[in-house]
């Protein structure tokens, strides 16, 4: 396990983006600082695919998710997703996600309420 506590859901990193009050309540709750967090490549595919992104918000993004752990999809994590998906019907994007927490034994931290009330089901 790393040094991280915490994986950020893409809607968290957006609401960081956006200074969403929402966003910062829950982080500062969960104590969730920048150096105790990561993203996986879904939540970087699914900010930086956005067609109307101008060249200054991808350099904005791209800035804040230097200063987050990167957390890449490995074989392992492909299985959980698969494992998710076949005993939740969740959409791809959201299994891998969790799958990825659960792999690297992180909190996940989203504003999406199914997700954060699957995740907390997993040890």
């Amino acid at each position: 396990m790393s040094g991280n506590r915490f994986l950020l859901d893409t809607n968290i990193i957006i609401g960081m983006y956006q200074r969403n009050a929402e966003v910062f309540t829950l982080l500062s709750a969960r104590g969730a600082r920048l150096a105790d967090s990561g993203y996986n490549s879904v939540t970087r595919i699914e900010l930086l695919s956005y067609p109307g992104i101008t060249a200054a918000e991808e350099a904005a993004i791209n800035t804040l998710l230097d200063s987050l752990s990167h957390y890449p999809l490995t074989r392992i994590i492909e299985n959980g997703a698969i494992a998710i998906r076949r005993a939740h019907r969740m959409k791809l994007p959201d299994a891998v996600i969790l799958a990825t927490a659960q792999a690297h034994e992180l909190a996940l931290l989203t504003l999406d309420q199914k997700l954060a009330a699957l995740a907390t089901s997993f040890p």
